[in-house]
Formats: C-alpha cells, structure tokens, sequence
C-alpha cells in the first residue's frame, strides 16, 4: 500500500513509520503545520508543533530514505482545534483540543488529502489497535490512546494504521535507539501545543476577555467574585479566589459553571460524585452491532476515569445526527464536565473494544443505592 506516515517529530510517529516501511509499504512522511507562528512555540516544548519538532521529524525520513513533506493546516487548526477550544471554554465546557485534533485535522484533512493524492492509508503513532476495522486499546496500559480516536469514524478507521499500539513503551525507544534515531530519548508530548507555556487561563483571557461573574456554595451563599467562567474546571480545588475552606474546614471544589449567568458553583468532594452522563454527537454507536440498551465500560479522561455502566441510546434514529447516549454509571466518577468525550468501551478478554463516543451534554449526581440519597 501506499501510505502517509504523520511525522510528529517523536519517537512513536517515528518508528510507526519505519515499522509501515519494514512491511513492505510505499511510505512517504509529512509534518503537520499547525501553528500561524511556529517560531513563536519555544524549542523544547512538550509539544509537536514546533520547528524543531519538524526538523526532528525532517532527519527521521532522511535516515529511512523516505520523502519528506510539509503540510499546512494552520488554518484549519486554527478554526477547528484552537477557536473550539476557545469557544467551549466560553460557554462553560472543558474540551480536549488533542481530541478535536485527531477529529479535525488528523484523520479528517490530513487523510482526506492523502486520499485525494492516491494515497490508502494514514500512519500515526498512536497507541491502539486496530484489526478488521475493530480496535482495541493499545498493549502499554500507561500509553493507550484510544480514547483520543474514539471520535473517529468507521469510514476513517478503514483507511488508518496504528503500528506500534501492540508494544510498551520503553521497547519503542529501544527500537528508534537500534535504527539510530536521534529522537529515541526524546520526551513526550503533554503541553497543549498551541499554549506552550502552560498559562491556559492567560491564554483564554486574552481572547475572551473580562466576563464577571459570582462564586457560589451549593446553598447559593455568594462567596467570590470572578473575572470568567473560563477560569475553571469541573473538579478544580485552587485558585478559587476564595478567602478559606468552608465553614467545616473542609475544600471547597467546583462543582458546576453556568456561563449563561456567570456562575460558578462550589461544594464538597462528595458533590462531585457523577452517576448518570448524557452524551451526544455521536460517533460509531451502531445499534446494529449493538441493542439499544448494552452494558459496556465508559472513560471520560484520556487517563483514567473508567467505571462500568449501562448504556441506552435515544434520539429520533439512535445513530443519526440528534441521537444521544444515556449512560446509567455502576460507580460515581468525580471531575466529570460538559464537553469532555465519553468514550465507550466493551470489555473484551483480548483488549477492550472501542464502539464509539460522545461528547458530555449533562450529568446528575450519584445516588447512593443504600440510603437513596443524592451526592449534592
């Protein structure tokens, strides 16, 4: 086959593509121009949008004797990945920009491109696995990334390969160190790349500007005031802008962001306790592979947040384009906020299976069976 290898500039991308090129496939590998201003994004970031990070990407397929080429996307991650992020934030949400990346530009402009220049597949290095258009968790538990491709469709996933999703970590590096890659110790990828320094809140500000609102306790006491409701998160502890704990001593954590109003609430860790997730804009939910009501495992964090549920799908047609998800949790999960992605999973005694996704609409509180009474 002929195929595109995405060349991040890291060691997994890197030995994806030499793994595509040892099979036997015509290879070709193509960096990702996502920044208006990559000399903006400092060396050394844990990103993947820098110049370095090009030119690392550059001297991995001149080791391996493929083409090298640039691709620029700038635009359309500005307009997809960045605005998105910016705009969830805004009304309250807490979006996952490196899941919108893989949506968007990854597996919708990159392949796409590939597709329309004769090209079969997409090569990442993504750790997961795919056979006969299933796909399952990647082997290494502390690297999976399936949950970052669970908003990919059955049409994308046909033309995608994920060649180093069945190997651990550090035998990854051992293999970029035996072919010579100067990126085998190289770190991995954590900051968002368009914020490389971290300052989130900064950077929402600047382009959100000044939104004043009230901190609220659960009873309605006001507690604080705030500049914007972007400067939250579902879960958050710090930086509440509050004189001490609550009356008990005890943390106070945000609980719920109402952007319509301004307000954002806070309580106790208990309040955060989420028994119930209504998901919508689904992806890959086919309820013809599955009933309408199934027993599966839901995440809701790209690490961790995994509990067993029971999961119904409604909608005027549970796979068209108002269909949404119902998913009745068999444990609370805490931190859970509208925009985050509700990735589905049936438990499989070879890797669990990703059916599909949703993106987080509304939650309620868990009940606790024995007393019947509700978290907040």
């Amino acid at each position: 086959m002929r195929v595109v290898a995405a060349m991040s500039g890291g060691v997994d991308s890197s030995v994806a593509a030499a793994r595509a090129l040892a099979e036997g496939h015509e290879v070709i590998g193509v960096h990702l121009a996502l920044s208006q201003s990559p000399e903006a994004v400092r060396a050394g970031s844990r990103g993947c949008c820098s110049l370095e990070d090009s030119a690392d990407a550059r001297r991995v397929c001149d080791s391996l004797g493929i083409p090298f080429y640039v691709w620029d996307f700038s635009d359309r991650f500005k307009a997809d990945v960045i605005d998105n992020f910016v705009e969830s934030y805004e009304i309250g949400e807490t979006p996952n920009p490196c899941l919108r990346c893989n949506e968007k530009i990854k597996f919708e402009a990159l392949l796409d491109r590939s597709i329309a220049l004769g090209f079969d597949a997409v090569v990442t290095g993504h750790y997961a696995r795919l056979s006969d258009g299933v796909m399952r968790r990647g082997i290494d538990d502390n690297k999976d990334q399936s949950y970052v491709l669970g908003v990919l469709t059955d049409e994308q996933l046909a033309h995608c390969m994920f060649p180093v999703g069945d190997t651990v970590k550090p035998e990854i590096r051992a293999e970029a160190k035996e072919l010579g890659m100067g990126v085998a110790s190289k770190p991995d990828s954590h900051d968002i790349c368009f914020i490389p320094d971290g300052r989130t809140q900064a950077f929402l500000g600047t382009r959100i500007g000044m939104r004043p609102g009230l901190v609220q306790s659960v009873d309605g006491e006001t507690l604080a005031e705030h500049d914007g409701v972007y400067g939250f998160t579902i879960g958050q502890r710090k930086g509440l802008g509050l004189a001490g704990p609550a009356a008990d001593g005890q943390p106070r954590y945000v609980t719920d962001i109402n952007a319509a109003t301004g307000t954002v609430t806070v309580g106790r860790k208990e309040d955060l306790r989420i028994g119930h997730i209504t998901a919508d804009r689904l992806k890959r939910l086919d309820p013809v592979k599955h009933s309408d009501t199934f027993e599966c495992e839901v995440q809701v964090r790209a690490h961790g947040g995994v509990v067993p549920a029971t999961a119904h799908l409604t909608g005027a047609a549970s796979d068209g384009p108002d269909a949404a998800v119902e998913l009745e949790l068999h444990e609370p999960l805490r931190g859970v906020a509208r925009g985050q992605a509700a990735v589905i999973y049936l438990p499989d005694a070879d890797g669990d299976i990703l059916i599909g996704s949703g993106t987080i609409s509304a939650t309620a509180p868990w009940v606790d069976a024995a007393t019947g009474v509700q978290s907040a």
